[in-house]
């Protein structure tokens, strides 16, 4: 299994420099403690029967251990866990009985909360949710272990339990001596607060086979100077942002906020190509039916048997591609608007074709950033998106404007490995704001 493994109160308070303290070793400083664990890690993947675990990542050894921060995240099957146990768990001790009542209360908790939207996963559940559950069964330090984690929310969750206002916000009451009291009903119907846990960080081991749902987990669960980085993080997107303004100048000037791109279509009726935004677009909104700008003939995304339209074609354009070097066949694509600001104004402008060429002229002679160019490698999700949007790369999921930004970004190192690794952690988070659809000025990380 990849696993990702997180000291939660020891990694929570790590200072940025200095000595830190890890698995009951002192080092230096972080950076320090990373590097004698990646050697460790190293060796471990030399070991034949170490790479035989079912699970174990198809990537070369110097991939996982670019992605890693052992001992806390390891991006295949964490050998570090033993250690980790062994310095943290609690033998069971016959003299301390534990029990606890079976939890048997309603949950239920939203979905409109920071964390839990930072990055969309199928099957996630709130972390204040798990925090009930944890706060029930388990004492502060105590190991919480979930073997199917994706993005982490368990881990989120046992660190705070260490956390008042969070704790609080859960409807339960915190004593001066830590003591987390609820609210029951006693036999008269009256509203008792009963104690029933301590506040205090609990230690969390976090595993799943995905390699992505571990990256995020791993980074959703480090709380280490969140300060510090975010100070860090916030020059670092101001000096990339001057950088940039060539790029988010409007084609009628100011800073641009945001800008619409539409799909092209061909008529199949009369041959004729139009934007779709433009053709489908009626009283702010788009049509699922509308007949053609060029000769009348109702036409859609898709047939329609009720308006009788007709399912549209789908244009390319051939051309050098310079990200992928190579001369190369794609879907049609056309800035339609653009949002921009000049000092305390506002406005939203059409943009026409005149527009569009002046944009595309822009990155002529740049040379780009590191942008991923893998091909989509066939499957059932993979080949809808070939067939049905003619896309075959993913760097064709991006307009070149948001392409280029966003190669920049991800290219930027920071004073450590762990912020970098946070950073990129961030700009992945808001991935889905950059296709077809992008968002300006500066960036929401």
């Amino acid at each position: 299994m990849t696993q990702n493994t997180l000291d939660l109160e020891e990694n929570s308070h790590a200072p940025k420099a200095g000595p830190v303290e890890c698995l009951g070793m002192t080092f230096p400083n972080d950076e320090e403690r990373r590097k004698h664990f990646l050697g460790i890690l190293r060796d471990k993947l030399k070991d034949l029967e170490f790479r035989k675990i079912e699970g174990f990542p198809i990537g070369s050894d110097e991939d996982i251990l670019a992605l890693s921060d052992p001992p806390y995240y390891t991006a295949c099957p964490n050998p570090f866990i033993a250690d980790f146990i062994k310095h943290y768990g609690k033998p069971y001790d016959p003299s301390k009985p534990y029990s606890r009542e079976p939890f048997a209360a309603d949950v239920s908790e939203g979905k409109n909360d920071q964390i839990y939207n930072a990055h969309s996963y199928h099957t996630k559940v709130p972390h204040k949710a798990i925090m009930r559950y944890i706060l029930h069964y388990t004492e502060p330090g105590d190991v919480v272990f979930d073997g199917f984690c994706g993005t982490g929310m368990t881990g989120v969750a046992a660190q705070l339990c260490g956390d008042r206002a969070m704790v609080e916000s859960l409807g339960c009451r915190v004593e001066k001596d830590s003591m987390i009291l609820q609210p029951e009903t006693d036999e008269n119907g009256k509203t008792v607060w009963k104690p029933f846990s301590k506040l205090g960080a609990r230690r969390a081991i976090l595993s799943d086979l995905s390699p992505l749902a571990t990256f995020i987990a791993s980074n959703y669960a480090d709380f280490s100077s969140l300060v510090t980085f975010t100070d860090e993080a916030l020059k670092l997107v101001s000096k990339v942002e001057k950088e940039l303004a060539w790029l988010y100048t409007g084609v009628s000037g100011g800073q641009v906020l945001s800008a619409v791109w539409s799909d092209v279509f061909l008529c199949p009726n009369c041959s004729h190509e139009f934007v779709f935004w433009e053709a489908a677009l009626k009283n702010e909104k788009l049509q699922e039916s509308f007949p053609c700008p060029h000769c009348g003939t109702m036409v859609g995304k898709a047939a329609s048997k009720k308006t009788g339209a007709i399912k549209l074609d789908r244009p390319f354009a051939t051309g050098f591609d310079p990200i992928l070097k190579k001369v190369v066949r794609v879907p049609k694509l056309a800035l339609v608007e653009e949002t921009t600001k000049s000092g305390s104004t506002r406005k939203t402008k059409s943009i026409k074709e005149e527009g569009r060429k002046s944009l595309v002229s822009r990155f002529e002679g740049r040379a780009w950033p590191y942008i991923p160019t893998e091909e989509f490698f066939p499957g059932r999700q993979t080949n809808k998106l070939i067939n049905g949007s003619g896309i075959s790369h993913i760097c064709h999921m991006y307009t070149q404007r948001a392409l280029f930004a966003y190669g920049t970004l991800w290219q930027q190192q920071l004073s450590s490995h762990k912020h970098t690794s946070l950073f990129r952690f961030c700009l992945s988070s808001i991935n889905n704001c950059y296709r077809r659809r992008e968002n300006g000025g500066r960036w929401p990380i």
